[in-house]
């Protein structure tokens, strides 16, 4: 069954968001899985390759752009808009505001949102869109694991 995993932050900040999704991506690469990050344009692409380098000393999670003509059966962590490669649908990280096209064809799909009103709205519509589809849906607050492990 297909997974949609949302990640709801206490922060309203892209670049805190960009930063969480590369830690996460981080995460997935020492799994000794690769992913595909799903970005809304060009710029974000690019800010997020850039960001993969230098958001924590002693990281590397090898990565690059992706353009249509790449191959993509390297092993590294592929950026980029659509269309999705088929053999990186398995785990996209969906940084971009809309439903991937491929979506159905993907095995899990991870959703960072932000605090913003705006960020949680368009969260909700691509939340009930894969809860629709039959997606297994899982949500993870992130406001409340950090009052936990950081009780005031």
């Amino acid at each position: 069954m297909p997974e949609a995993i949302f990640y709801v932050l206490a922060a309203e900040s892209e670049t805190e968001r960009q930063h969480f999704a590369c830690r996460l991506i981080e995460k997935i690469y020492r799994s000794g899985q690769f992913c595909y990050v799903l970005t809304g344009s060009s710029q974000q692409s690019q800010q997020i390759d850039d960001l993969l380098w230098t958001f924590r000393a002693g990281s590397f999670v090898p990565h690059s752009l992706y353009q249509n003509d790449t191959p993509a059966d390297i092993d590294e962590v592929l950026i980029n808009g659509e269309p999705i490669p088929k053999n990186r649908r398995d785990i996209v990280v969906n940084l971009s505001t809309h439903i991937p096209q491929q979506f159905e064809q993907c095995k899990k799909i991870v959703e960072i949102l932000t605090s913003s009103q705006e960020s949680r709205k368009m969260g909700r519509q691509r939340y009930r869109h894969y809860q629709q589809a039959g997606f297994k849906m899982t949500t993870h607050n992130m406001a409340d694991k950090h009052k936990q492990t950081n009780p005031s």
